[in-house]
């Protein structure tokens, strides 16, 4: 049983894809007091609303967290935050490089003030992989919010509100997917342009990321970067698993995107150890009472957790199987 069960729960961001997958598992297997839906559009609300029956638990809030005044009213009362709103695309942040200040940075500081104010329990912020080591400007505005969920536990002093990161790679069947791509392309035959033929991703599924993001909240004192261990997948086995048999042709890498992807960078790994099924980045300086994870390993001098060096992969076959269910 996780401790979210019968809670009142907060979550951003939540009519985007992970949004909806977290609710769909909160109102099977946590029954939630209360469960607080915070986004900006109300269409894609009206729609959520509609996919979610009127669920008398759900709670409907219009709002940003660019403002802090709407984000207390939407915490009133709650134990729990899953942070998961933000501003992701690279070459968008590129051309309105402040709106995503606005939003990953400033926003995350409303939500890390309102928690607090608000008498908050527990508060999980969702990162990602083009925060370790950041070439464009939205890994930079996420790797800033990442330092300071993880420092928001000294902002915190003596109350009881405690904060940490959950990061991951690209996520299997979320919106703007490259899986429909693909498969639009297949079906009229032409040829699907692949980025490099040699680039690696990390891949978690939806139900994946929402679990991983459950169990933290169960494991979590406040102050912990979490990586899970998850499988690296080649773009071209991919392709293969969406459309089989396809032509490919390489296009170069876009702006601001790496050939490989990078969770941990090895200046990182000198405070991470490993467990079972994730990595824990510990904190620079933890001086809230923090406590170590029990059962870790160190990871070795050098370590870099990347997605052409894991020791997780997925093969063609895998991933087509893992299409044909999430994709």
């Amino acid at each position: 049983m996780s401790e979210l069960d019968g809670s009142s729960i907060l979550l951003t961001g939540g009519t985007g894809s992970f949004g909806k997958a977290f609710i769909t598992y909160a109102l099977a297997e946590l029954n939630p007091r209360r469960l607080v839906v915070l986004s900006r559009d109300e269409l894609k609300q009206y729609e959520a609303r509609q996919q979610f029956d009127n669920d008398p638990r759900l709670r409907w809030f219009i709002g940003d967290i660019r403002d802090r005044r709407r984000l207390e009213r939407a915490m009133h009362g709650v134990d729990y935050v899953v942070h998961a709103a933000a501003l992701k695309q690279v070459d968008t942040g590129e051309y309105n490089p402040f709106e995503f200040v606005q939003t990953n940075v400033v926003g995350s500081q409303h939500v890390i003030e309102a928690a607090i104010d608000t008498g908050v329990k527990k508060v999980v912020a969702l990162s990602t992989d083009k925060a370790s080591s950041p070439i464009n400007l939205y890994g930079a505005t996420k790797l800033c919010a990442d330092r300071m969920f993880i420092s928001a536990n000294h902002y915190a002093a003596t109350h009881p509100t405690r904060f940490s990161v959950v990061r991951y790679g690209n996520v299997m069947g979320s919106r703007g997917s490259v899986i429909p791509f693909f498969r639009a392309l297949a079906a009229k035959g032409e040829s699907l342009p692949i980025t490099h033929k040699e680039m690696t991703r990390f891949w978690i599924t939806l139900p994946q990321a929402v679990q991983f993001v459950i169990d933290s909240f169960d494991q979590m004192n406040g102050g912990e970067l979490y990586v899970p261990r998850i499988p690296s997948m080649r773009l071209v086995d991919l392709a293969q698993a969406i459309a089989p048999g396809s032509p490919m042709h390489e296009v170069g890498i876009r702006p601001g995107e790496k050939l490989h992807e990078e969770m941990i960078a090895p200046d990182d790994a000198r405070r991470t150890v490993r467990l079972s099924d994730r990595y824990v980045v510990q904190p620079h300086i933890a001086g809230w009472g923090y406590e170590p994870p029990t059962g870790g390993e160190a990871v070795p001098e050098n370590f870099a957790y990347r997605s052409d060096t894991n020791d997780l992969w997925l093969d063609a076959d895998e991933l087509r199987d893992l299409v044909e269910q999430y994709g």
